[in-house]
C-alpha cells in the first residue's frame, strides 16, 4: 500500500473498496463484538437510530492506514469486500495514506475529536469502582448503601467510587433523597467519606409525568421535549413512560445544573451516573428547542456530565476526547458473546471511536432481569473469571456482592482481583494521563501497536498502553490458553520471561489472571 496522504468526499451512495487483508473497527460500541470488519464480514449498522444502549460515533478506522467520518451519522455495510455507505444527509471523507491503525486513528483524532488534556479523577483508575444496582436494585435505601459499602470494607476490598443507583429519589425529576429511605443522607455520605469512598448518585433526563417538576416544567416553553402539536412529550423508555427534559434548552439544562449543585452542596455528592440518554428512546423525533435528531439528544445529555468530574455515561453519541468515564451496556451473566465474550472486543470497539476512559460493565453481569428470575444460579467459576477480566482493564466495577454469592473461596479470589487493580493502579493512572494528550486509547488491540503482523483478529486479549499484556481465561473449565506474545521481552505474573513473537500455552488455573509487562522492546514497537 502506498503511504500517500489523500482525503476525498464520497458523493452517497458510495462504495468504498476494502484493500487486501484490511480490517476496521468504528460505528458502535456494541458491535464490538463483530469486529474486525473484513472481506468476509457481511454486517450493517445503522448507527443513527440506535447506537445498541452504548456509545457511538460517525467513524470507521482501518488497519492500513484509511479512516472514514462524517459530522452526521450514517449507514454503512461491509459486504462482499466493500463498504457500502447510504443514509447521511452530510457527505463522508475518506482519509487515506496513514501508514496503520495508529497512524489513522491519530489522524482521525486530532482532525475531528482532539483530545481535552483532560482525565476523569484518579479514583476511578486506581481502585475500583461499587454499584449497588445489582444488591438493592429498585430498593435503595440509607441502610442498604451503608451496609453494603461497610460490608467491602470488612471483606478487605479497597474503597473506591461508591454509586448509589436508580431509586434513591422519590420519583424520576425529584432529584432529592427519599426521606422515608434516605433519613439522614448527609450523613451518610458523610460515614462513605470516612470509609474512603467517593459518592455518585444515578440520574436521568426523565421526569414522573405526574409529579410537581413536570407540572413546572411543563408551564415553561421548551422545558420538556414535546410533541408535533406542542404537547409535553411521554416517551417510553425501561421504567415505564415519563416525560423528558429538553436538554437542548438551556434554561432547562441549567435548572437540571441547580439540582445537581444543591444535592453536592447540601449533601456532599462527589458526582452523578447520568443513565439512559437512549437514541431509541427519540426515535419518533419528539420536538425540542434546537430541532435536534436523536443523536443529537444523545449529545446533549452527555455534554451535561463535562461539568462533573465525577461522571458516568453509559449511552454517548460522539464526544470523543472529552474526560467522560464510558461504561458499556449492561451485559448477561453469560460466558458468550452477550456477557464475558463481549468485554475485550466492545472496549477495544469504544477506543478506536474515541472513549479511553472506558469501564467494562458490572462484574458477573448488570442485566438486572437475569437475577431476579427464580431460577437464576450464580454461577462461581463465571463470576471469578469476570472480577479477573475487568481487573486491569483501566477501571473495574462490582455490583453483585461477592462475599454474599460465592464460597468464601471465590470471595477471596474476587478480593484479590480488586486488589491487583488497586496494584496496577499507577500504571493505569499514567495512561489515562497520556491517552488524555495524545487521544489514543488505554486498552488496546496488539494490531494498534503492531501493525499488519497478523495481530488484527485478536479479541480475547489486550494491551494496556504499550506496557502490559493481558490474556483472561474466558471459557469455563478452562485450564490453559493459547497467547499471542508480540514482539520484545515480556515477563509474566510468575515472574518467567519469553521472547516475542510467539505462540505459547499458558496455564489458567482459577486463582491466576495471565498478564506481562515489557521489560524490553523489539521490533515495531
Amino acid at each position: 500500500m502506498k503511504n500517500i496522504l489523500s482525503n476525498s468526499l464520497l458523493p452517497l451512495p458510495e462504495k468504498v473498496v476494502l484493500l487486501d487483508g484490511e480490517s476496521w473497527w468504528g460505528g458502535r460500541t456494541g458491535d464490538g463484538i463483530h469486529m474486525p470488519f473484513t472481506s468476509g464480514s457481511s454486517h450493517r449498522t445503522v448507527s443513527h437510530s440506535d447506537q445498541e444502549n452504548n456509545q457511538g460515533a460517525p467513524f470507521l478506522v482501518s488497519s492500513h492506514g484509511r479512516y472514514l467520518w462524517s459530522e452526521r451519522p450514517f449507514v454503512f455495510e461491509f459486504s462482499n469486500g466493500e463498504i457500502l455507505l447510504t443514509g447521511s444527509v452530510h457527505q463522508v471523507l475518506l482519509s487515506e495514506g496513514h501508514g496503520n491503525l495508529a497512524g489513522a486513528y491519530r489522524a482521525a483524532s486530532k482532525a475531528h475529536f482532539p483530545p481535552s488534556g483532560q482525565i476523569p479523577p484518579t479514583e476511578f483508575f486506581s481502585v475500583p469502582q461499587y454499584n449497588t444496582w445489582i444488591e438493592l436494585n429498585h430498593h435503595q435505601t440509607q441502610a442498604g448503601a451503608l451496609d453494603y459499602a461497610r460490608a467491602l470494607i470488612q471483606n478487605g476490598y479497597p474503597p473506591g467510587v461508591f454509586m448509589i443507583d436508580a431509586g434513591w429519589e422519590d420519583y424520576f425529576g425529584h432529584l432529592d433523597f427519599n426521606a422515608a429511605k434516605f433519613p439522614n443522607p448527609r450523613a451518610m455520605i458523610q460515614e462513605l467519606n470516612e470509609l474512603g469512598f467517593k459518592t455518585m448518585l444515578w440520574v436521568s433526563p426523565f421526569l414522573s409525568s405526574d409529579s410537581r417538576e413536570y407540572r413546572l416544567l411543563r408551564d415553561r416553553p421548551g422545558w420538556l421535549l414535546r410533541n408535533q402539536d406542542g404537547t409535553p412529550a411521554i416517551l417510553e423508555w425501561w421504567d415505564g413512560y415519563s416525560a423528558h427534559l429538553d436538554v437542548t434548552h438551556p434554561e432547562a439544562v441549567e435548572w437540571f445544573h441547580e439540582k445537581l449543585r444543591r444535592l453536592q452542596k447540601e449533601y456532599g455528592v462527589d458526582g452523578f451516573k447520568f443513565d439512559a440518554g437512549d437514541t431509541k428512546h427519540y426515535k419518533n423525533r419528539p420536538a425540542s428547542w434546537l430541532d435536534a435528531a436523536p443523536v443529537d439528544l444523545t449529545e446533549a445529555w452527555a455534554r451535561i456530565g463535562l461539568e462533573y468530574p465525577f461522571n458516568e455515561y453509559r449511552a454517548c453519541w460522539k464526544l470523543a476526547g472529552k474526560p467522560l468515564v464510558q461504561r458499556l451496556q449492561d451485559k448477561s451473566p453469560h460466558w458468550d458473546e452477550t456477557g464475558l465474550g463481549a468485554l475485550i472486543p466492545n472496549t477495544i470497539a469504544g477506543g478506536l471511536i474515541g472513549h479511553p476512559f472506558m469501564c467494562p460493565d458490572l462484574i458477573a453481569g448488570g442485566d438486572y432481569a437475569y437475577f431476579n428470575r427464580p431460577d437464576y444460579q450464580v454461577d462461581e467459576e463465571f463470576f471469578i473469571r469476570a472480577a479477573q477480566t475487568a481487573s486491569l482493564f483501566p477501571m473495574m466495577q462490582f455490583s453483585s456482592a461477592p462475599w454474599r454469592v460465592l464460597s468464601k473461596e471465590g470471595n477471596a479470589l474476587c478480593r484479590a482481583a480488586a486488589l491487583l487493580h488497586q496494584k496496577f493502579g499507577k500504571l493505569f493512572l499514567a495512561e489515562a494521563t497520556a491517552s488524555a494528550h495524545s487521544g489514543d486509547p488505554i486498552l488496546r488491540p496488539l494490531e494498534f501497536e503492531f501493525p499488519q503482523a497478523g495481530y488484527a483478529a485478536i479479541k480475547d486479549q489486550f494491551l494496556i498502553g504499550r506496557t502490559l499484556l493481558v490474556a483472561p481465561a474466558l471459557k469455563p473449565g478452562m485450564k490453559t490458553r493459547e497467547v499471542t506474545i508480540p514482539p520484545g521481552v515480556w515477563v509474566d505474573d510468575r515472574g518467567e520471561s519469553i521472547t516475542g513473537p510467539a505462540e505459547i500455552a499458558v496455564e489458567t488455573p482459577l486463582d491466576r489472571l495471565p498478564h506481562w509487562l515489557l521489560q524490553s522492546a523489539s521490533g515495531s514497537l
